[in-house]
């Protein structure tokens, strides 16, 4: 069964500005992997605030999801119950909007694996006591 991959904001951000830290690593990824990518809400808008100042970002973001290479998996409407108890688990560890939808994803979604930049997935778990599968770049 091929594998379901998440997209987190840095792979994202660095797959379309080359100026972003680890880009060759982002590029490498996206060629091995094939689409689409499955993300969040919470991730579009981060990327496209990230990119606000880098000319096309936005519009390239925009064409992505257009092509349907990333689909918007989730919704966070329907698991404001979940997210807001994922949240308070979570309190004392640095946390974005996004990083709960990808753990509630990754509870939903069967045979993910979250392509990221962000070592704190280390240390949050799905299902209350399963690591999620990562694709994190070395020395992250």
């Amino acid at each position: 069964m091929r594998k379901k991959i998440l997209l987190d904001t840095g792979p994202l951000v660095a797959f379309i500005n080359n100026r972003e830290n680890s880009p060759d690593w982002a590029v490498n990824e996206w060629k091995k992997i094939e689409p689409p990518f499955f993300t969040c809400e919470a991730v579009i808008t981060e990327t496209c605030f990230i990119l606000r100042d880098f000319y096309g970002g936005e519009g390239a973001v925009m064409s992505l999801l257009d092509t349907g290479i990333i689909q918007i998996s989730f919704r966070i409407s329907g698991e404001i119950g979940t997210v807001r108890e994922l949240m308070k688990r979570y309190q004392n560890v640095p946390m974005s909007l996004a990083d709960v939808c990808f753990i509630r994803m990754s509870e939903l979604i069967l045979g993910t694996c979250l392509l990221t930049l962000d070592s704190d997935f280390w240390v949050y778990w799905k299902n209350k006591n399963e690591m999620m599968n990562l694709i994190i770049a070395d020395g992250i």
